[in-house]
């Protein structure tokens, strides 16, 4: 028993050992196989880095190649472009002396025929003024006959245009005729130029009119439609004037319209006084109350004219002349040129203008009147005085006519504004007339005009929505006041009064403008000055 168990045990060893064997033949083939597979990698890494090496060598060989070729081919363009340079140069070389040969040749040949030529004439000179004195001879045998010719045609003609009576007749008659037409023509062109300007024009002096021209129909139809349409007014439709102007000027307006409808000689006028007392407004409503026609030119667009203005002023007249309703010509600052010929310094032109203005003025008219305006008459020429058929004083608007303007203006800018205006505006409730009293007391001194622009300055201040007292000093040669705002409050507007006003004055204002209770007892106030 126990040598079977060593033989088995024997036998498994033995068998572990050639296990063992097998195990460690197997490795060997293992890593034999491994030894071959890393060699084959390596070999096959170096033929690729042989390859690549190879490719390097040709790439560089190719680069090479081409840039040696490169060279050569700029080599050779540069070794072309030598040659075509030495060719231009040698052909541009043989040009220019053939052409140097050839002026040689030029020159001798022309030196040689003026040689050739000159000998000749000298051979020759008994012929050659042989055969001029014959041309000469025969031209002049040529022009003699020509003109007897000439003279025996047009003296047979004559005689025998003279001994038909019929034809010299005919003849006189056609050049009256032409010369006639030639001279109507010549002046009917001038004529009807000044026709059409008189007519369709409007004269370069003229600052406004009411007469209606071609080109404004066409412009505005509308508006043209409306004023041939409307209905004469009254002269004082909005002037406020003193009863007794009031009752004069309406009895100049009633004459007027009268001449108008009579169609008499209208009247000439001279309105006199501080500007802005309404005297440019009367002549308006005048012309429209009259049915006539207005226009308003300014003396002192004359003098600027010079030469032109003896021109201008026939212009001016030829103009007023066409109307057919009757033109109504106002010259405001008239004094500017129609001053006095003897004592004041004027110039030859406007002297001239004055001259040709007296010219046409110098009889009344059915076709305009003459109305002029100015602040100083007194410096009007001695013949201008002679013109004027009447003279009215426009002075400045008393306490009664200023509380009219001021209520007028305080009416259309301020409450008509105020109540019927898209954006109403609030009033405070205080007695409008006690106030406009109040401002009229306030305004003396003051023209219509500057009323207005106070009562403007109200209607501006509205706009503005101003949160304080706007106080603006107005002044006049002997008057100066404040302004009364229409100011704004959250609720709406409240006309301030002027003590209220006066608390609230600018710096700017200057002291000697108002005047207290103690300065009025010893009466040093300055003329003119606020009372407060």
């Amino acid at each position: 028993m126990q040598e079977q168990t060593l033989q088995l045990e024997q036998q498994a060893k033995l068998k572990e050992y050639e296990a063992a064997i097998e195990q460690l033949k197997n490795e060997q083939i293992r890593v034999q196989a491994e030894e071959r597979r890393k060699t084959l990698s390596e070999e096959t890494k170096q033929h690729q880095a042989r390859a690549q090496y190879q490719d390097k060598l040709a790439r560089q060989r190719y680069d090479e190649q081409m840039r040696q070729q490169q060279l050569a081919n700029e080599e050779n363009l540069r070794k072309q472009e030598e040659s075509v340079q030495k060719q231009e140069a040698m052909r541009r070389a043989t040009v220019e002396r053939e052409m140097e040969l050839r002026h040689k040749n030029e020159m001798l040949r022309v030196e040689a025929e003026a040689r050739a030529r000159a000998k000749a004439e000298r051979e020759n000179a008994d012929i050659i003024r042989e055969q001029i004195r014959l041309k000469a001879a025969e031209h002049r045998q040529t022009v003699l006959e020509s003109l007897k010719t000439a003279g025996m045609l047009f003296g047979e003609g004559f005689r025998a245009f003279v001994t038909d009576w019929d034809k010299v007749t005919a003849t006189v008659a056609g050049l009256t005729l032409l010369a006639v037409g030639v001279y109507s023509a010549k002046n009917a062109t001038a004529v009807a130029g000044r026709y059409i300007e008189a007519r369709l024009g409007k004269p370069s002096l003229v600052r406004e009119t009411s007469r209606i021209t071609v080109l404004e129909a066409l412009k505005h139809p509308i508006k043209v439609g409306k004023r041939l349409t409307s209905k004469a007014q009254d002269a004082l439709e909005g002037v406020v004037l003193s009863p007794q102007l009031e009752a004069r000027v309406r009895d100049i307006a009633i004459a007027t319209r009268n001449t108008k409808k009579n169609k008499s000689l209208y009247r000439n006028i001279l309105m006199y006084g501080p500007p802005g007392t309404g005297k440019t407004l009367f002549a308006k409503k005048l012309a429209v109350h009259s049915g006539m026609d207005y226009a308003i030119m300014t003396g002192g667009d004359v003098a600027p004219m010079g030469r032109e203005g003896v021109t201008a002023i026939h212009k001016l007249f030829d103009w007023a002349n066409t109307s057919r309703r009757g033109l109504l010509l106002f010259v405001d600052e008239a004094d500017a040129f129609l001053r006095k010929r003897a004592t004041e310094k004027i110039s030859e032109d406007l002297r001239a203008t004055l001259n040709a203005f007296l010219h046409r003025t110098g009889q009344h008219s059915n076709k305009f009147m003459l109305v002029l305006a100015s602040n100083q008459p007194e410096q009007f020429d001695w013949a201008i005085n002679d013109r004027i058929d009447e003279m009215v004083n426009f002075d400045l608007p008393q306490l009664e006519e200023r509380e009219r303007l001021v209520r007028m203006y305080f009416d259309r800018h301020v409450l008509k504004p105020a109540t019927e205006g898209k954006q109403r505006l609030k009033l405070a409730q205080f007695d409008y007339g006690k106030k406009c009293s109040e401002i009229a007391r306030l305004t003396e001194g003051m023209s219509g005009r500057e009323i207005s622009q106070l009562a403007v300055a109200w209607q501006v201040s509205q706009s503005r929505a101003l949160t304080r007292v706007w106080a603006a000093e107005l002044r006049d040669t002997v008057s100066a006041f404040i302004c009364i705002e229409v100011l704004f409050s959250s609720t709406g507007a409240v006309l301030l009064s002027p003590p209220a006003a006066w608390g609230m004055l600018p710096a700017v204002l200057e002291p000697e403008l108002l005047c207290n209770e103690g300065q009025k007892a010893a009466g040093s106030c300055r003329k003119g000055a606020i009372e407060f």
